[in-house]
């Protein structure tokens, strides 16, 4: 008896209360899932909407940059700063208005559709319905942009030294075009299988003649995510780094410093005064 006064056995209310304890951690566990999961939607819906989105390579227009089923990343985030298409870069784009033709087939099989559509909707899978395309900025606003015979293109007068063009397609012989002065918020776009892209050369009986408008750009193009074996980044080439090229907007800076600097000049005049026969400086 004494034995059994000073050990007691396990407390039923007690073990009681741990199981239940044990039931809810469980519980409370299956219950958080579907919130972790939720968050996790939200977020990657965030991501595609204003940071990165994934987009499939349709066609060879980009070759041999991009090949078709290729998939890539679109930088969307800095265009909410302020940040506008510069040359040299690989741009996505909604269509501006008759550049598609033909609306994308929608997949026949429904679990398939419905499949691709939650994840394209999340940014996990590019759209089957999507209208964008994709080229390469060749123009901004403000440039002129041409290309006579063969090539090559000129833009602002200096000939653009290309290597990303397709093998043996020359620079536009397939459609010469300009000279074409770009209007301001808006670019002009080619892709890099010249001889196989219909881009700002064919549509210059359209609105905006041929150059799309910045507020049309999704974003930019950054790396080649898959497949794997095809990973790499997609760079400005150097071409368009050569001075002189900027030479539309050159005197602009020029212009704006001197018509800073003139106020200083004139506060800082002097005006030479004579007083007491002594050559004095007075501060006008």
């Amino acid at each position: 008896m004494a034995d059994n006064a000073a050990n007691p056995g396990p407390d039923p209310e007690s073990a009681e209360r741990d199981g239940g304890k044990h039931q809810r951690k469980q519980r409370s566990f299956w219950k958080e899932l579907p919130i972790l999961i939720g968050i996790a939607l939200v977020l990657a819906l965030l991501i595609k909407t204003f940071l990165v989105q994934a987009f499939s390579i349709p066609s060879a227009s980009m070759e041999n940059t991009l090949q078709e089923g290729d998939r890539v990343l679109v930088d969307k985030l800095t265009p909410w700063f302020g940040s506008e298409p510069a040359r040299g870069e690989v741009v996505v784009f909604h269509d501006p208005g008759g550049w598609l033709g033909e609306t994308v087939p929608a997949n026949s099989n429904p679990v398939t559709s419905t499949i691709q559509t939650a994840l394209s909707f999340i940014g996990l899978m590019p759209s089957a319905e999507e209208k964008d395309l994709i080229k390469r900025v060749i123009a901004v606003g403000g440039d002129t942009v041409e290309c006579k015979g063969t090539g090559p293109v000129t833009v602002n007068g200096k000939a653009l030294n290309e290597p990303y063009i397709y093998p043996g397609n020359t620079p536009c012989g397939d459609k010469p075009f300009g000279p074409i002065k770009v209007p301001k918020g808006r670019i002009w776009v080619m892709g890099d299988h010249r001889q196989d892209s219909l881009d700002s050369r064919y549509h210059q009986d359209l609105k905006g003649n041929g150059t799309v408008s910045v507020n049309e750009v999704v974003g930019r193009a950054i790396v080649v995510a898959w497949p794997v074996n095809r990973w790499s980044t997609l760079p400005v080439p150097s071409t368009f780094d050569q001075p002189g090229i900027n030479a539309a907007g050159a005197e602009l800076p020029v212009v704006g410093g001197l018509a800073g600097a003139l106020p200083l000049v004139m506060l800082r005049r002097r005006r030479l005064i004579y007083k007491d026969g002594r050559l004095i400086n007075k501060v006008r």
